[in-house]
């Protein structure tokens, strides 16, 4: 399952800006953000350097995780600077 909504509101990033910066419809985004249609390869690419993550932070893990991702905010942008293991 994708958490392109995740990201795009941790990033403050509307599904308009995100469907104009990656060069698709609004509808597209939209869709994809309800798991009606999955995005090709490429267009997970764009998607993933607007938001500026990497393209497997899009998605959710198959396995379990106990690391919690560490963020700090500068000017504006939300960027990853660690992870940490959880108790």
């Amino acid at each position: 399952m994708l958490l392109i909504d995740e990201l795009m509101e941790l990033k403050g990033v509307s599904g308009k800006e995100l469907a104009e910066r990656v060069e698709v419809t609004p509808a597209t985004i939209s869709s994809i953000k309800n798991g009606t249609s999955f995005p090709k390869y490429d267009l997970l690419v764009k998607i993933a350097n607007v938001l500026e993550v990497d393209i497997r932070d899009l998605f959710k893990p198959t396995k379990a995780d106990d690391t919690e991702t560490l963020y700090i905010k500068r000017d504006g942008q939300f960027t990853p600077i660690g992870k940490i293991k959880r108790e």
